[in-house]
């Protein structure tokens, strides 16, 4: 029972440190666990050889990172869990007291008491998001208060904590999605929104280059789109293509730009309701060299999925809003010549090649299916389907029928 008792103290203990530790260094930018082992050489202890010792480390705090042992991980978690459930059912208790009527002096009590209490749910929240970032009742309580409070330094609170959080836990869905309800509710309150929307766009990044295949990190950024001004929309499709072309299988990086070119698409069409896209020299010169630089990486990044499935994106808003009677001669003898030099499978031991002709061959089938009957009797004619069903059946037999689809 002794022990019991004193586990409790120390992890009531361990809590009021984390909390303190929390409230004097607002700008803590960075969360990490660390074992107790690295815990010590961080903090620059000498001879800290024996367990003893190494127990007696629990948190680093230095140039706005922190670090907590993840010896003490699970009586913190157990403790704030505890704490924060039984200030929830106070708040709760208390909010239905002051609703009651009664005379003035009653009810300035409940309302400090109240004050007191949701402060004390924001604060026992936040430490146990940090151990636990998806726990969905700490997120909403947060909500609920913030938005009885609607002030901007608390929407800009809650960005500042959901940034702590991803930079341990880049996956987390409710810290993702708790960014984007502050963001809806600052819209309109904030007179720099666009800048924050550039700084959000800037922080996916980041998180991104630490986090590969992040898929909710690009989902959060492909949503911003829709509160970017034109000139953001050109930028981050100039910005991200170096990104792009590092990260090549990355498919979430090409959806995104994917939505770039379909936001720029949609807001020539409402301006422009009675002119022709293809007619706008800025649109059509971006629409190009978005080919030519996926070309480019087809080339050079061998037998990569994601660019072939891009370049069908770009191919078919091609067709449909972009090509003229000239330039679709000129477009199918491009991508003729695409897939005989990617349908080429030198002497190697690498699938590479053999993926590469996979895509370049399905490409082109695709492709066919998407012209115009006229257009398409032209392919046919050039494309020889006896060649391109052999390399199909040596590379991927599954797909072989897609030629006699071609052939109906």
């Amino acid at each position: 029972m002794a022990d019991r008792v004193h586990l409790e103290e120390e992890s009531c203990g361990l809590l009021l440190e984390l909390e303190h530790i929390l409230d004097s260094d607002p700008l803590i930018d960075e969360v990490g666990f660390i074992h107790p082992t690295q815990l010590a050489a961080l903090i620059g202890v000498v001879d800290c050889d024996s367990s003893g010792d190494l127990d007696t480390l629990k948190f680093f705090n230095r140039d706005h990172k922190l670090g907590i042992s993840t010896q003490i991980l699970f009586p913190l978690y157990k403790q704030a869990k505890i704490i924060f459930f039984d200030e929830i059912e106070r708040y709760k208790k208390q909010t239905g007291i002051s609703g009651i009527w009664g005379d003035e002096t009653s009810l300035q009590r409940c309302k400090s008491t109240l004050d007191e209490l949701e402060i004390g749910v924001m604060k026992h929240s936040k430490v146990l998001l940090l151990l636990s970032a998806d726990l969905a009742t700490a997120w909403n309580s947060r909500r609920a208060i913030v938005l009885k409070k609607d002030t901007l330094s608390m929407y800009m609170d809650e960005l500042r904590l959901s940034e702590l959080i991803l930079s341990y836990s880049a996956k987390s869905d409710q810290a993702w999605s708790h960014r984007r309800w502050v963001i809806k509710r600052i819209v309109g309150k904030l007179p720099n929104l666009q800048e924050v929307i550039g700084k959000e766009s800037k922080l996916v990044e980041r998180i991104a280059e630490r986090s590969k295949m992040n898929y909710r990190a690009w989902n959060h950024r492909c949503w911003l789109v829709s509160y970017m001004t034109g000139e953001q929309v050109v930028y981050e499709l100039k910005n991200s293509r170096v990104w792009a072309g590092l990260h090549v299988a990355d498919s979430s990086c090409f959806h995104y730009r994917r939505r770039l070119m379909m936001r720029m698409l949609e807001d020539f069409c409402a301006k422009n309701a009675s002119v022709s896209v293809g007619s706008s020299s800025e649109i059509y010169d971006i629409w190009k060299e978005e080919l030519e630089w996926n070309k480019l990486l087809i080339k050079r990044y061998i037998g990569r999925e994601a660019l072939w499935l891009y370049r069908r994106f770009l191919s078919l808003h091609w067709l449909r809003d972009f090509m003229t009677q000239l330039d679709s001669v000129i477009f199918l003898d491009d991508e003729l010549h695409l897939l005989h030099s990617c349908s080429i499978i030198p002497d190697s031991d690498f699938d590479d090649f053999q993926a590469q002709a996979m895509y370049s061959t399905t490409y082109i089938l695709w492709l066919a299916r998407q012209l115009s009957r006229s257009h398409a009797i032209v392919l046919r004619q050039k494309l020889q389907v006896g060649d391109m069903k052999d390399l199909l059946n040596s590379v991927c037999p599954q797909r072989s029928f897609f030629c006699d689809m071609l052939e109906e």
